[in-house]
């Protein structure tokens, strides 16, 4: 989620653990893009610009497409004083037609900085939880085909939150409850659009009992949702402290669940070199992608890649 301190947390822990309306400047030469799909997270500010303005969907549209990106996952919930879904759901209407009419999926982004979300995985504030939720569940419902989300993407991370170093088990097994709670939500609907999480990887290095079982976080998470997306935040794709060895784990249980991992990378500065790309260029982010997918391409649960974030993907890139 965009925010120092979660950033800064989650760096800490995972050290611990190991076209437009408006022309883009010209681009230097790139190097060939692995042939893996690749969605990007999109925040609140960015999302909003997204609906309420169409030279600014038309340049995000054009740039994500030159840049490969196949799936925006849009921020669906309140921004500012507004929740745009609950009030003015025909701007999701217009942009998710556009995004799908330029050969994009959108899923709903579903967890914020500005709400504090992080709250949601503590149960007083789980009808919170269920809310937002539902608000994406009953838009899809309302909404034509070519107007629905194709999925949605829940972004609630316990490590967040103050008690982390006192309560880190007990939240951990809240956050499951939560997880179960959500995917009960979607199947009472009715409506079967994926639904997962982004999940740092070093969860697999935690074990907690849920319904009778003990077993690693990432595992009981990955039996509740339909995907999950892994924050697996490293600059490189090799070596013990690489992406592809931290994937391993998520990719060999989801192989046989039958679930997908989409493999999440940073650009956003961090005061750890090694958990992003802020410090390189985009011929290094291209050459590490294009190892990790050779690596792990031939693995029927890798689904592609998702970049954070949309905004400073553009601003590292020197376009904004």
């Amino acid at each position: 989620m965009k925010r120092p301190l979660a950033s800064l947390l989650l760096a800490c822990a995972c050290a611990l653990a190991g076209a437009g309306a408006q022309a883009e400047p010209a681009a230097p030469a790139e190097p060939a893009k692995p042939s893996a799909p690749r969605a990007i997270w999109t925040w609140e500010e960015d999302s909003y610009a997204m609906l309420e303005q169409p030279a600014a969907a038309g340049r995000a549209i054009g740039f994500l497409q030159s840049k490969s990106v196949d799936t925006v996952f849009l921020y669906a919930d309140a921004y500012g004083g507004r929740n745009l879904i609950a009030t003015q759901p025909q701007l999701y209407r217009r942009l998710i037609r556009r995004l799908h009419a330029s050969g994009l999926k959108a899923y709903a982004l579903l967890g914020s900085g500005y709400l504090n979300t992080e709250r949601y995985v503590l149960p007083k504030h789980r009808a919170e939880a269920l809310a937002m939720l539902q608000r994406v569940l009953d838009y899809n419902k309302a909404a034509a085909p070519e107007e629905r989300f194709d999925g949605i993407n829940v972004d609630i991370e316990p490590h967040i939150l103050a008690e982390w170093s006192t309560r880190k088990m007990e939240l951990l097994r809240e956050f499951v409850e939560l997880s179960d709670a959500l995917m009960r939500a979607k199947r009472a609907s009715g409506q079967t659009l994926p639904i997962g999480p982004a999940i740092p990887f070093w969860l697999d290095g935690l074990n907690v009992e849920y319904k009778g079982v003990a077993k690693p976080v990432s595992q009981h998470v990955q039996d509740l949702y339909d995907y999950v997306a892994l924050m697996d935040y490293r600059d490189r794709a090799l070596g013990g402290d690489g992406i592809v060895s931290h994937a391993m784990d998520e990719l060999a249980y989801a192989d046989k669940t039958g679930k997908q991992v989409l493999i999440g990378v940073e650009t956003l500065p961090n005061a750890i070199k090694k958990v992003s790309f802020f410090h390189l260029k985009e011929a290094d982010l291209e050459r590490e992608l294009g190892i990790t997918a050779r690596e792990v391409g031939s693995m029927k649960p890798f689904g592609g890649f998702v970049i954070h974030h949309y905004g400073q993907y553009r601003k590292w890139l020197g376009l904004d």
